[in-house]
């Protein structure tokens, strides 16, 4: 199989179930964004050595290709079988992100993203989320979206800033508290 079609050349791609839409159509936009913060979570993990958080990561890689193909999925739906989202998904970046908390400083004030490249890419990890997250909730005020997507990508938002925190910590990372001036 070739990995080009050429049936995108006039600026169309297919939808999982075989309609055909537009490539800046807002599904498109939500998914893509899916697959480009799947990318950024793969930098973040080879940019760390401790093994329990390259699991989570990998875990959470197979839940973003989960959310996007779901996403991917045409208006007229599909026979074909594809993989869910649970609550237990949610409640697992929950438990993740409760025992990062339970050995971080109380936060005094906002802190600027920055002081080591991993802590770096983990808040780039964190905007793209939020940004895929704020396309997944326009995309489901046009059709029907699991509001288990867009609990997942609120709370994976939470867990990135709550790991960029404990990166810094572990990294011994200086972390710049916002002072705005005035």
């Amino acid at each position: 199989m070739k990995i080009y079609t050429k049936k995108g050349d006039k600026g169309q791609t297919g939808l999982i179930g075989g309609s055909r839409v537009s490539k800046n159509d807002l599904r498109i936009n939500a998914y893509g964004t899916v697959d480009e913060l799947n990318a950024h979570v793969g930098l973040l993990r080879d940019l760390t050595d401790d093994r329990e958080l390259k699991s989570n990561l990998i875990d959470i890689q197979d839940r973003l290709f989960t959310a996007g193909s779901l996403l991917a999925v045409g208006e007229k739906g599909t026979k074909m079988k594809l993989p869910e989202l649970h609550e237990s998904d949610i409640h697992c970046l929950e438990s993740w992100i409760d025992g990062m908390d339970k050995l971080l400083p109380e936060m005094k004030s906002f802190v600027l993203p920055g002081g080591h490249i991993a802590v770096s890419t983990c808040h780039i990890v964190r905007t793209v989320c939020r940004r895929a997250e704020r396309l997944i909730v326009e995309l489901s005020n046009q059709v029907k979206v699991s509001p288990l997507i867009v609990a997942y990508f609120n709370r994976l938002s939470d867990y990135f800033f709550t790991l960029s925190r404990k990166l810094s910590m572990d990294l011994n990372a200086e972390e710049t508290p916002w002072i705005p001036k005035s």
